[in-house]
C-alpha cells in the first residue's frame, strides 16, 4: 500500500476540491499510513483537546449519544413520540435524529414535537430529508429548499441532511459533480441559517464510477464538495459493507480502503456518525449481518478512540441505528449499555 507522499496529488486534489482522475481507493489507501500514525503518536501533543483525558473516561462523550428515530419507527407509530421519548431518555441517550417528523402518528406540529424533547431531556440533532422527486411538490432539498431549512430551523436542529446518494445524475464522474455543485448550494442555504448539511452514505458510494472504473465515486463526493459546507454523517457498518464489497476493481485489482481513516483526515467533516454494528458472514452478499451494536465484529472501541483523539473530538456525535431490529426498544437499549461502558484504555 503506497504512502501519502508518493501520491503529492491526491493531497492537492483534495486540498482544492478538484477532481483529477485519482486511483481507485487511492484517498482511503494513503491515509492508512498517515492519519492512523498520526493519531496514534500525536496523542499526548493533543490531550488538552481529546475527548478522553486521562484513562477511564467514557468513549463516548456526555451529550453526544443518539438514535437515528427510524430504527424506533414500529415503536413511534405504536406508542408515539412521547412514549420512545421517556424510553430513551431511561436508556441513557441524549439526542434524537429524525427521519420524517411524523413517522405514521398523524398529526403532530413542530412546536409540540420540540417540546416533547425538551421534556424528557432529549435534542434534536439532525434530520435525514429526501435529496430530490420529480415531483415539485415532495418534501426534498432540490424541490423544497425552503420548507425543508424552516422546519429543521423551528426545531432547533443544527445538522439537517439526506440519506439519498448523489445518483441524479448517474453514475459518472460528470454525474457526481453535478451533484456535489447541488450539495455546496444546500450547504451554502444551511449555513446561512446557522446549520450545518450531511450526506449519510451507504455502502454503494464507495462504488467506482461507470466512465471511469479506476475513481472511487467517494472520492469525487469529497473532492467536488465544499468542506465548509458539506458534512459527512458516515454510516460506520455500511462504510464496513463497502470495503467487503468495493475493495477490488472491475478488473478484480486490490483497492483498500480503510473507513476510519477517511474520517481521521478530515474528522471536522464528519460531525455525526450511524454507529451500527455487524457479524462477518461470508456467505452474505454484503459480507455482514447487522446486528445490534455490541453483538457483531466491527471493533467501536478502535473507532471511538482514534476519532475521539483527533482535534475537536468531543463535537462528534454518535447516532445507534439499527434497519430490522426485531425489538427495536431493546435494540436501543442495548446498544446504549454498550456503548457507555466503553471507555478509553480499559476493555468496556
Amino acid at each position: 500500500m503506497k504512502r501519502a507522499q508518493e501520491h503529492p496529488e491526491l493531497a492537492e486534489t483534495l486540498r482544492r476540491r478538484r477532481f483529477l482522475g485519482v486511483a481507485a481507493g487511492a484517498t482511503a489507501a494513503t491515509l492508512v499510513g498517515t492519519a492512523t500514525a498520526a493519531a496514534q503518536t500525536g496523542t499526548s501533543a493533543r490531550s488538552d483537546t481529546s475527548a478522553h483525558k486521562g484513562r477511564g473516561g467514557p468513549l463516548v462523550p456526555r451529550g453526544h449519544l443518539g438514535i437515528q428515530l427510524y430504527t424506533l419507527r414500529d415503536q413511534v407509530q405504536s406508542i408515539g413520540f412521547g412514549q420512545v421519548f421517556k424510553e430513551l431518555a431511561r436508556y441513557g441517550y441524549d439526542q434524537v435524529e429524525f427521519a420524517g417528523y411524523t413517522q405514521g402518528t398523524g398529526d403532530i406540529t413542530l412546536r409540540q414535537l420540540k417540546r416533547l424533547m425538551r421534556d424528557h431531556g432529549l435534542r434534536g440533532i439532525g434530520s435525514h430529508v429526501g435529496y430530490y422527486s420529480d415531483d415539485p411538490k415532495a418534501y426534498t432539498f432540490a424541490t423544497n429548499l425552503t420548507q425543508v431549512l424552516d422546519d429543521a430551523e423551528a426545531l432547533g436542529l443544527p445538522h439537517v441532511g439526506t440519506a439519498s446518494g448523489p445518483w441524479r445524475y448517474g453514475s459518472t464522474v460528470d454525474g457526481w459533480k453535478r451533484c456535489a455543485e447541488e450539495f455546496n448550494a444546500y450547504g451554502a442555504a444551511a449555513k446561512a441559517r446557522g446549520m450545518k448539511f450531511y450526506q449519510h452514505n451507504h455502502a454503494e458510494e464507495f462504488s467506482f464510477a461507470t466512465d471511469r472504473p479506476d475513481v472511487r465515486l467517494y472520492d469525487v463526493l469529497l473532492a467536488e464538495t465544499d468542506p465548509e459546507l458539506v458534512h459527512l454523517e458516515m454510516d460506520i457498518y455500511w462504510a464496513y459493507v463497502a470495503q467487503y464489497r468495493f475493495g477490488k476493481k472491475a478488473d478484480g485489482s486490490p483497492a483498500p480502503f480503510e473507513p476510519l481513516d477517511y474520517v481521521l483526515r478530515a474528522p471536522h467533516r464528519y460531525p455525526l456518525f450511524h454507529v451500527k454494528d455487524g457479524e462477518h458472514d461470508e456467505t452474505a452478499t454484503d459480507g455482514y449481518r447487522m446486528v445490534d451494536v455490541g453483538d457483531g465484529d466491527i471493533d467501536y472501541r478502535r473507532f471511538l478512540t482514534a476519532v475521539g483523539r483527533t482535534h475537536g473530538g468531543q463535537r462528534h456525535h454518535w447516532m445507534v441505528e439499527h434497519d430490522q431490529p426485531a425489538d427495536s426498544l431493546t435494540t436501543a437499549r442495548r446498544s446504549a449499555r454498550y456503548l457507555r461502558s466503553l471507555r478509553c484504555g480499559g476493555r468496556g
